[in-house]
């Protein structure tokens, strides 16, 4: 029963089945019988965990698990203190509201990978990088957050799920490895 780590490139879809003229997660693996333990947005890229066992499936995704994700976030604007604590803290989205979580104001890490296409640039608006771990991930969570606080997000890259992370498992976009499940189970 395998434990895949996937590189999620922009703009692919978070599926195996076709999607008109869309790239899939079946344009990139092609191992029967594994699903997505959890979703990224077609424009959000980053790590998943993918895997055949319905069991580390649901470990790995339920919110109640409380699995932490880290997204490294490129936002629109400079974040000062008070945008930073409302991130911090529970944020009323309208529907729903936050968790309480970790947000850093950090510099674009090295390893980073370039954006195909590239985001925009705009001469008088600079932009910023955060990390933020969460647990919940609800539906374009991370990215409403920072729209609440007048960051709105240029680039989101999910970074970690629980024990593994893109920095110390470095995967380019597209490209994929087998982990043993009880790495998983014995971290978690």
């Amino acid at each position: 029963m395998p434990l895949i780590l996937f590189n999620k490139p922009y703009q692919v879809m978070c599926q195996f089945s076709a999607q008109d003229d869309r790239e899939t997660l079946a344009d990139y693996l092609d191992i029967p019988g594994i699903y997505p333990a959890g979703r990224l947005d077609a424009d959000s890229e980053g790590l998943m965990l993918l895997t055949d066992d319905g069991e580390l499936q649901h470990a790995i995704s339920h919110p109640r698990r409380k699995q932490p994700k880290v997204y490294l976030v490129q936002v629109e604007g400079t974040p000062d203190a008070g945008s930073l604590e409302r991130l911090r803290n529970p944020l009323d989205l309208g529907d729903f509201v936050t968790q309480k979580s970790e947000v850093r104001h950090v510099q674009e890490p090295g390893w980073l990978w370039p954006r195909n296409p590239p985001i925009r640039e705009r001469k008088n608006h600079p932009t910023s990088w955060l990390t933020i771990q969460i647990s919940e991930g609800k539906n374009r969570q991370v990215r409403r957050m920072t729209a609440a606080v007048g960051l709105p997000t240029l680039r989101l890259v999910r970074i970690a799920i629980g024990p593994f992370a893109l920095a110390t498992d470095p995967l380019f976009p597209g490209e994929w490895k087998t982990v043993d499940p009880q790495e998983f189970r014995r971290q978690t």
